[in-house]
């Protein structure tokens, strides 16, 4: 089957080939026929089977090719990563028509987003938040709203967003088409479509019996000890075929260490985390997408919403919290008909937690295979070639980058004579005139120091070393009293 046997308009059908899609998935073929024809529709399928294009390509064709200005159809994610997602997916099937998208979610300035509204703005993407924000605002009218998309709704149960859902609900006009598209159907997700939605038409693509995971991940979980967990990563890395990577990490600073500990090895890594803006994070995930890095090291913010089809290998450095986390994030390996690997490292500690993950999925493998980084079945499992070890060859040159730029900064300071310190030598040596005896590269350092720093003129009583024993006398002061005159530091 085509998308053209599917009764879809021809420039969608085009803008899909343009980028190489023909055939639709089974989610696409059996919803987008019912879309079509006005039926409200819930989607049930596994995380990468195309739900996005389910939903987006009815939408469209019901808005026609030149919709009147305002907006007419609604789509709302979780995610602020997942609704940047969507909106390009619509975008591109709506290449040809005179259609615009608007993406509304919080963490960005709302002037771009409103200027998009006020211009006419058929299709809005949103999180909760910002849609009722904007809604109370008067800036977002839903009440000509004709199509609503619920998108990845067990993750609105997840994140508590259920309240903020009914809100939209009431905000949107009562006559309308409503989709509703999950992974999972919990019981609360269930009360909404039947609260919400028109003798829906529930389609689901797997056989109720069928695994929960898919069928085309290879999964192999690890006992690793926490601090050989790197030196393993970075020989998965290396595996055969090893495509785009995601490393998923428990936090926010585990996450912009590890980029920068593989960096420093020689892969081209980068974050998305808590701590970043949206911006950045935006920037960060786009320079992922388009081949700039090939490891992603990420939070689990960006467990959905990253939407990127040749992503070989997913890692947990450390395992997710519950079973729905785990399959979410394994999810984006595998995608579009693809196989792929996911690699899960449990510690010691996270036996417990691994247990009942292990027994929710029915995986059958209760106690992970105690793995170092040179356990020759970590090579034959992932087909890692023999010899590779924690550093590709080229970083080896990269390493002293970072100290030969810290070095200098660190350690120049001028003494009492006008002269450049270099700082604590090898020996442990403090303010020392020269590099220890023997040391080139301290040598080197110091030479450099002197040659990059511009000339100043000594200032004695702003001498470096004075402050360092000043601080040392306040230590050692007590209650404020002064210290005998002529006393030496």
């Amino acid at each position: 089957m085509t998308f053209s046997d599917l009764n879809i308009d021809q420039d969608m059908v085009d803008a899909l080939s343009a980028k190489g899609i023909t055939e639709p998935f089974p989610i696409q073929q059996e919803a987008i026929p019912l879309a079509l024809e006005g039926n409200d529709i819930i989607g049930q399928a596994k995380t990468g089977t195309g739900k996005t294009l389910g939903f987006g390509i009815p939408l469209l064709q019901k808005l026609g090719v030149n919709p009147e200005p305002g907006v007419k159809a609604l789509v709302v994610v979780p995610t602020r990563e997942l609704a940047v997602q969507v909106s390009e997916d619509i975008e591109a099937v709506a290449a040809a028509r005179g259609t615009t998208v608007v993406t509304i979610y919080g963490g960005k300035a709302y002037e771009g987003q409103i200027a998009q509204l006020k211009a006419g703005a058929q299709v809005v993407v949103g999180t909760p938040g910002r849609l009722i924000d904007l809604a109370n605002q008067h800036i977002l009218n839903l009440a000509h709203v004709r199509v609503m998309v619920l998108d990845e709704a067990d993750k609105m149960l997840d994140l508590g967003f259920l309240p903020d859902v009914e809100l939209i609900f009431s905000l949107v006009n009562p006559v309308r088409q409503t989709m509703l598209f999950s992974a999972t159907m919990p019981g609360a997700v269930v009360a909404l479509a039947r609260r919400f939605m028109t003798r829906p038409i529930h389609v689901q693509v797997a056989a109720p019996n069928e695994g929960q995971t898919q069928a085309n991940i290879e999964q192999f979980i690890y006992r690793a000890h926490a601090l050989d967990k790197d030196e393993i990563i970075a020989r998965v890395l290396q595996a055969e075929g090893r495509g785009r990577t995601i490393i998923f990490v428990r936090t926010k600073r585990a996450a912009a260490k590890l980029a920068e500990e593989l960096d420093e090895r020689g892969f081209t890594a980068t974050a998305v985390h808590g701590d970043l803006n949206q911006e950045a994070r935006e920037r960060h995930l786009a320079a992922f997408k388009h081949g700039k890095f090939d490891v992603l090291v990420a939070t689990d913010v960006a467990a959905r919403g990253i939407d990127v089809d040749d992503v070989t290998h997913v890692i947990n450095h450390s395992i997710p919290d519950n079973e729905d986390d785990y399959l979410h994030r394994i999810g984006r390996t595998g995608r579009a008909g693809k196989t792929g690997i996911a690699v899960t490292f449990v510690d010691w500690d996270d036996s417990a937690r691994w247990g009942m993950i292990n027994k929710a999925l029915d995986f059958g493998q209760p106690e992970p295979t105690e793995t170092y980084s040179t356990s020759p079945h970590l090579y034959s499992d992932l087909h890692i070639p023999e010899g590779a070890d924690g550093r590709l060859p080229g970083a080896r040159a990269r390493a002293p980058k970072a100290s030969s730029e810290s070095g200098p900064r660190r350690s120049s300071s001028s003494n009492r004579n006008g002269r450049t310190n270099t700082g604590r030598s090898r020996s442990g040596n403090r303010g020392s005139d020269a590099p220890a005896a023997g040391s080139a590269t301290a040598a080197v350092a110091a030479e450099t120091a002197v040659s990059d720093e511009p000339t100043r003129t000594p200032v004695p009583v702003e001498d470096t070393s004075h402050h360092r024993e000043g601080r040392r006398r306040r230590r050692r002061t007590r209650g404020g009293s002064p210290r005998p005159s002529g006393e030496n530091a």
